[in-house]
């Protein structure tokens, strides 16, 4: 029976550590978030599929930054806990093959031993926290924003019960801070140039809510009250999941949006087209009505 619980309790991390390596697999796709391969987020998805290949790169520079600090975290924690199994495993096996007649061993522990496991996670925590700063500053810190993004913000978006609402400055002018007349308004889909970093400000109007671009590895608390400054760059252009990442009420679920990255002649032609639908004054044709009839 000693042996039965040795193995038990072997048992239980192999198992993890086995799902863990096929969890990157085709089959199972517990990872990160793939890229799109094309302009439409579920064509993407069968078009992937279908090659059999998943791209789980983040779709920004920073991203693939972030991405670097979790792979050095995963694989200290990997590391540890295998360590710390195998360890657990030999004592089992040492304990149970002794005879039971043999005379216990009382012990008020090791010094040596407590200072060893006290110094050793303390530095390597103390690691991470140096090796992280330098991408913490990049996302958090508004003095190290690109300054191209930080001159000209592309669009607020304001969260509130239950969608994402953006505001875009004039064809021609810079977003302000507070609404100007000829702002531009849309619900649920945020344009962005490509290949350029790009920054928004970030509203809450009503609860918490979280701004979450995971393929791109963005995520940050609106909070009311607060005009939050979020910087990333796409690297390339495609649709893009842009979710609430905080339960922030009964129709939490209706959050989802869309992100389009393309090349900024289209973003521009989009702002145009948004103008002439906003400006419609039930007269001449609305700019969707006049695309199509081309």
């Amino acid at each position: 029976m000693k042996k039965f619980w040795c193995w038990f309790f072997v048992f239980w991390p192999t198992l993890a550590v086995l799902i863990c390596l096929i969890s990157v697999s085709s089959d199972y796709r517990w990872w990160f978030p793939a890229n799109p391969a094309g302009s439409n987020p579920y064509e993407a998805n069968q078009v992937i599929a279908a090659a059999g290949d998943y791209d789980y790169t983040a779709a920004s520079p920073l991203g693939r930054q972030i991405d670097d600090l979790f792979y050095l975290i995963l694989l200290i924690v990997t590391i540890v806990f295998i360590a710390v199994n195998i360890a657990l495993g030999y004592v089992l096996f040492k304990g149970a093959s002794e005879s039971e007649e043999g005379k216990s061993l009382f012990t008020h522990g090791s010094h040596n031993l407590e200072v060893i496991w006290t110094i050793v996670p303390a530095g390597i925590l103390l690691f991470i926290a140096l090796y992280q700063m330098d991408v913490w500053a990049q996302y958090r810190v508004i003095e190290n924003f690109p300054d191209e993004a930080r001159k000209a913000p592309v669009a607020e978006v304001t969260a509130r019960q239950f969608e994402w609402r953006i505001r875009y400055p004039a064809p021609g002018t810079t977003l302000q801070i507070d609404p100007q007349p000829g702002d531009l308004y849309t619900v649920n889909e945020l344009h962005v140039p490509t290949g350029k970093p790009v920054m928004v400000y970030l509203r809450s109007q009503d609860v918490q809510h979280a701004f979450f671009l995971p393929e791109l590895r963005v995520k940050q608390d609106a909070v009311p009250g607060l005009v939050i400054p979020v910087w990333f760059e796409a690297t390339k252009a495609g649709e893009y999941s842009f979710l609430c990442a905080e339960l922030c009420g009964w129709g939490h679920y209706k959050m989802k949006a869309r992100l389009i990255a393309e090349p900024e002649s289209k973003v521009d032609e989009y702002l145009r087209e948004l103008k002439l639908d906003q400006d419609y004054d039930g007269v001449s044709k609305p700019a969707a009505i006049a695309a199509v009839e081309e």
